[in-house]
């Protein structure tokens, strides 16, 4: 086993002993590191970005896209926000030591279901530093001890933001061995995170679909999923246009490598010519590459010129930059088939004034969350009020949607008796 390899087992062996300190914190210790955290940002706020630097640096040497750049980069204002964050997570309440449930049975015992820490989070990530910062200050505040593993073309900015973390809890008092980083850029670190039984009890990817396929595949530790955002809106015929207008374009261009953003457009082949035609152009005039089906394009020769052709291809692809699918479609039932056949089940939106058609596809597509006049940006944890998100999970089963403090979770069952036997 080479040198890498023993140092990455030593940390998981330190996280783990880390979290059963972590699982007896009060909120007081838990906000007291947290508000710590904030402080020791902006103090190391220099030294964060020039970290931040020479990893944007490296990969603009690299040749990657100006998308991957803007996930990369922490600025001033991106640290403030991580700061703005930690002090909504302050303000929340502590979910850990909450009673859930409480019942007595005929035989007298007293049941209780309360909220646990999880134990030891393992995070495997891409390109974002924001979100080192976000996993590890929930994983606090839930009581969690976390292992970190980022890409390594952030190594620089996540070390970086790691040691403002460390050196808060040890400021506070508190084990900064809860927080780990792995550093290696071996693929194979991440299989030994995601197989380490015993030491890792939940893993959470949270990146592109190769990564999160990654994960699934190797993983023998159970699997929080996060999934990617192939995200739709549908402007019915009865929509509104400036309503339409602005919840597209903010909803494609107001940041567009981030997962809740609009990928495909749907637009009802009734809605009015006029209003299709200008919104096509103002997509175009903003700068996105517009790729539209044979319909769309023969409805508007006026911009044969400016409208690529769709493949097949695009309707299943999270292009995570300033480019979007045009379909048109005959009727709502054909948009409930075309994004149920398509759509990651990430967030899913429809422009219209119909509230009966608004109710049908409220009711029917089958995603975390369903919008009705309002762009897909707001699936996320600080928009919906919980604080910093740890991911958005696109699965069924432990939590769904944005995962806020309750997601990093378990329950367990504290039974009070009087002598009873069974």
């Amino acid at each position: 086993m080479g040198n890498w390899k023993q140092q990455l087992q030593e940390q998981l062996r330190l996280a783990k002993q880390a979290s059963r300190k972590m699982a007896l914190l009060t909120r007081e210790d838990k906000d007291k590191a947290l508000t710590a955290l904030g402080e020791q940002l902006l103090t190391d706020e220099k030294v964060i970005l020039e970290a931040n630097e020479r990893d944007l640096a490296k990969a603009e040497a690299d040749g990657q896209p100006a998308s991957y750049l803007d996930r990369l980069r922490l600025t001033t204002g991106r640290v403030l926000d991580l700061v703005e964050s930690l002090k909504q997570l302050v303000a929340l309440e502590d979910p850990v030591g909450q009673s859930m449930s409480r019942w007595t049975l005929s035989n007298g015992l007293v049941m209780e279901q309360i909220r646990v820490p999880l134990g030891v989070i393992g995070m495997v990530y891409e390109a974002r530093p924001n979100v080192t910062i976000d996993a590890a200050a929930i994983a606090l505040k839930t009581g969690n001890a976390i292992v970190l593993r980022g890409s390594h073309s952030a190594v620089n900015s996540n070390l970086a933001l790691v040691k403002s973390m460390r050196d808060a809890l040890t400021a506070t008092g508190l084990s900064p061995e809860a927080v780990q980083y792995l550093p290696f850029a071996e693929h194979e670190s991440v299989d030994m995170l995601c197989t380490a039984n015993g030491l890792v009890d939940v893993i959470i990817p949270r990146g592109g679909a190769g990564l999160i396929s990654r994960v699934l595949k190797t993983s023998s530790v159970p699997v929080l999923e996060t999934g990617v955002g192939n995200c739709h809106i549908f402007v019915e015929k009865t929509a509104d246009y400036a309503m339409a207008e602005a919840i597209v374009l903010n909803a494609k261009t107001s940041r567009p490598a981030v997962c809740n953003a609009a990928e495909t457009l749907l637009l009802h082949r009734e809605w009015p010519a006029s209003c299709q035609l200008e919104l096509l152009q103002r997509l175009i005039e903003a700068g996105v590459e517009v790729r539209a089906c044979d319909v769309t394009r023969k409805l508007h020769p006026s911009l044969s010129a400016s409208l690529l052709q769709a493949t097949e291809e695009d309707w299943d692809t999270e292009y995570s930059t300033l480019i979007i699918a045009v379909r048109t479609v005959d009727t709502l039932e054909d948009a409930l088939e075309h994004i149920s056949l398509h759509s990651t089940g990430h967030s899913e939106a429809i422009v219209t004034e119909d509230q009966a058609a608004a109710q049908r596809f409220l009711t029917t597509v089958d995603a975390t969350t369903v919008y009705h006049n309002a762009s897909t940006r707001f699936t996320d944890g600080g928009e919906f009020g919980f604080g910093a998100e740890i991911g958005i999970s696109t699965q069924k089963l432990h939590a769904r949607g944005p995962m806020g403090l309750p997601a990093l979770t378990s329950y367990k069952y504290v039974v009070r008796g009087t002598g009873q036997i069974r």
